[in-house]
């Protein structure tokens, strides 16, 4: 497609030697200064997350978890590795039960697992950096200590968190002012944030796991109930493991995720259900086009409440899932007539049978592509501050269940369901695009829907990301205003039930790697503040 340049919107950005697109300006930036100071995109995407821990603190932090999906060029392999952490010892139905809890609750001291992001980025950067730590946290401990001026998503999304933030008397002394939000220009500095990046750049993840950080961490969950311990935390300095990630082939090309427990198996379904029922006559913003991708991720969510959990505890059937034959059988139930008012039970193509994240992509000049993200789930958190350290503490525990017998049950060391999942294509053995789309439960339709509207219906990497979304979500389908209103009703004809939602659908970063001329395209979400920089 040609841009309307009388249209508001951007380009997609144009480089030659190296590439980083992330959701702030001040981590690109860190990203693409890391890069010219001979690091690889590793290295520039660990820096830039670190920037991102400090400067959009409702979506991210060094108290989350990573999932990192990298390409080393030449190699013609994605390692993958999740950084995601572990329930405590402690934690197991009956003692959250005993605390009195009947379901996971998003700001109980029990939704907060031990924190994995430090741990995956010292084990990345050991394997694959140039540089080490000291150096690559420089950037973030400067926006710690100096400070940083507010930004217009960060100051929408502070002032939806007041209430949260307020709960805590930690977090509502640091994070509010006269108990409101900071605002949009506002200047906000963290000496201790930044004390603890400096101890993590000089002693690694042990500095963050042991002694005085990890005690103040442990000594703020107990205070608000939680049954953490500092050997839990002691553990979690090698919570990061590599693993095999897992692909699927699409459109010529392959397309890989990380493993479960993160939910990138159900971008590899969706895909495989949509490639099946064809593209759609009327283009990427047709009801036809968006009918079947509904029904598609209505399929894939099922399959994910009922399977994805930790597989070093559960079997995920992530063979059947993904195979032709079970997507096939899928794609066979979804009609262009009309929305599905039931759908058969998880696991089955046959009724017969009644059985607030971020995202960043770095290319470097030598080829090596890597796609990074790394949350604290919702907005700020379980809102809980172990506030001599600095850190807001992540409530990733809130995607286990509480319902025993079932495989996302919380227990003691183990990882939740995820919602976190980094993207690769690759084709021919070669890196041709890491991208990512953030938004909680939304990233598999976000990131299928990203991947159709440029492979599939030829939007440029900005377009494919600045088109307007939708999402099925928990029985109707949330609409953003770009969505044309005659779509709206045709969908709703359809069956479906639309709503339209306050805040976005997530954000994006992609970078393509244009081989045949040599270049990198790059595009950032403008439902964020970020963009995409190359030199």
């Amino acid at each position: 497609m040609k841009r309307d340049f009388h249209a508001p919107g951007r380009s997609a950005v144009y480089a030659a030697n190296g590439m980083a697109a992330t959701s702030m300006p001040q981590a690109t930036l860190a990203a693409l200064d890391i890069l010219r100071a001979g690091g690889n995109a590793l290295d520039a995407a660990i820096a830039a997350a670190a920037v991102l821990a400090v400067v959009e603190p409702q979506s991210t932090g060094i108290g989350g978890d990573c999932f990192c999906l990298y390409a080393p060029a030449g190699t013609g392999k994605v390692i993958a590795i999740n950084g995601s952490g572990r329930a405590p010892r402690g934690a197991t139905p009956e003692a959250l039960r005993a605390a009195g809890l009947t379901q996971m609750e998003p700001t109980s001291a029990h939704s907060v697992t031990i924190p994995g992001a430090i741990s995956a980025w010292e084990a990345l950067n050991k394997a694959h950096g140039r540089k080490g730590l000291d150096e690559l946290l420089q950037p973030a401990i400067r926006y710690a200590e100096d400070g940083f001026f507010i930004s217009g998503r960060v100051a929408n999304d502070w002032a939806s968190s007041v209430g949260k933030l307020s709960k805590q008397a930690a977090a509502k002394r640091r994070f509010l002012k006269d108990g409101e939000a900071y605002r949009l220009g506002d200047r906000f500095v963290q000496p201790e944030l930044g004390a603890t990046l400096r101890a993590i750049a000089r002693g690694g993840a042990k500095a963050f796991y042991e002694g005085p950080i990890a005690a103040d961490m442990v000594a703020a969950l107990r205070e608000a109930g939680g049954i953490h311990t500092e050997e839990d935390f002691a553990r979690g300095a090698t919570v990061a493991n590599f693993v095999d990630p897992i692909s699927r082939a699409w459109r010529g090309m392959e397309v890989f995720q990380c493993p479960p427990n993160g939910s990138g198996l159900l971008v590899l379904m969706i895909l495989g259900m949509i490639e099946k029922l064809g593209t759609a006559e009327g283009g990427f913003l047709s009801v036809e086009r968006a009918h079947r991708h509904i029904e598609a991720a209505r399929l894939a969510y099922r399959d994910r409440d009922a399977f994805l959990a930790d597989p070093s505890q559960v079997e995920v059937p992530v063979g059947k899932l993904t195979s032709d034959a079970y997507l096939t059988q899928l794609a066979k139930l979804i009609s262009d007539e009309r929305a599905m008012k039931e759908m058969p039970p998880a696991g089955e193509a046959d009724w017969a049978k009644h059985k607030d994240t971020v995202y960043l992509c770095v290319v470097d000049r030598d080829g090596n592509a890597c796609s990074f993200i790394n949350s604290l789930f919702e907005g700020f958190g379980s809102g809980i501050l172990a506030e001599k350290a600095g850190v807001m503490l992540q409530n990733r525990g809130f995607g286990f269940r509480l319902q025993e017998g079932h495989p996302n049950c919380i227990a003691p060391d183990k990882r939740p369901m995820h919602t976190i999942i980094p993207g690769m294509v690759m084709k021919d053995g070669q890196a041709i695009m890491p991208y990512g789309v953030m938004g909680g439960h939304y990233q598999p339709m976000g990131q299928s829907w990203f991947l159709a509207n440029h492979f599939e219906y030829g939007l440029d990497v900005q377009e494919a990301l600045d088109a307007p979304r939708l999402f099925p979500r928990l029985g109707k389908v949330q609409v953003e205003r770009g969505i044309p209103a005659a779509m709206v009703d045709r969908l709703n004809r359809l069956g479906h039930d639309c709503e339209l939602i306050d805040k976005p659908h997530g954000g994006g970063q992609a970078i393509l790697i244009d081989r045949a001329r040599g270049c990198l395209v790059g595009g950032s979400d403008p439902r964020k503040d970020g963009c995409a920089m190359g030199y």
